[in-house]
Parts: structure tokens; sequence; C-alpha cells
């Protein structure tokens, strides 16, 4: 098993340099195309949402700790914060078969992540904890 992490002011403007690191751990273990952007969508609904509203409207770190191996194969990326306490998998599920304007506002991002990973879970340690996995097979 390989772990790394990289703590980064939570400010829309680092999205690109954990995306650079994540990426970077993902070729390093070998991660499918598609798995590797499905993981770049969850990292970008994930980073944007904890660096516009964890520290609102101060500010504070996020971490990345992403681990690779195991048998299959897969990633897990942790975002971990000390902001205000909130998980996003209470949010409820929103209706996809109504029209754009018909929808509540909200809700579709974590959906998408949900989907797109093989197990996603929140935990509040001193801080959130949020946890996505992927198989890379």
């Amino acid at each position: 098993m390989i772990e790394n992490e990289l703590t980064v002011p939570a400010e829309l403007g680092r999205y690109e340099e954990v995306l650079d690191f994540v990426n970077q751990q993902l070729e390093n273990a070998g991660c499918p195309f598609k798995a590797q952007t499905n993981i770049s969508i969850a990292l970008d609904e994930i980073f944007t949402n904890t660096a516009s509203y964890a520290y609102a409207p101060g500010t504070g770190d996020v971490t990345v700790r992403i681990k690779t191996g195991g048998e299959p194969l897969f990633a897990e990326i942790q975002f971990i914060d000390s902001g205000v306490p909130y998980n996003p998998l209470e949010q409820d599920t929103p209706d996809i078969t109504l029209s754009a304007e018909e929808r509540e506002i909200g809700g579709l991002g974590i959906f998408l992540v949900k989907k797109m990973m093989d197990s996603v879970d929140y935990k509040y340690d001193g801080g959130n904890i949020l946890t996505l996995k992927k198989f890379l097979v």
C-alpha cells in the first residue's frame, strides 16, 4: 500500500495543484484512464465544495490523502478539513427525473460522486473526513 498526502489552503485557486498531486499518484499506481477521469470529476466536486463552504467566511487548510494498492487494485482518497462539521452524504438525493428548472438547487454533485465511486464515507473525528474509494480494475 502506498500512501501520500498534500495539505493546501482550502482555496479554489489551489485545485490544479491538488489535481496534479492526485493524478501523479494514480499514474504511479497504473490507474486506467476511465477510473482516473471519474476520480478527477469527484475530486473537483469535493475540493470545490470544501474550498467554498468549509471555512466560510474564514480560511483554513484541507489535506488530501491518497492510498493506492491492494488486490484488487484500488485508490482511496480522503479529504480532511477542520471546517464546519458537514456530512454531504446526508443531503437529499436530487430528483433527476425533473427538468433542471424544476429541480432544487444543490445535491447533484455529491449524487454524481456517489455514482462514480465504489464507496463514499464520511466521519467527523475532530474534523471532517470524507473518504472516496475507487477500484482501478
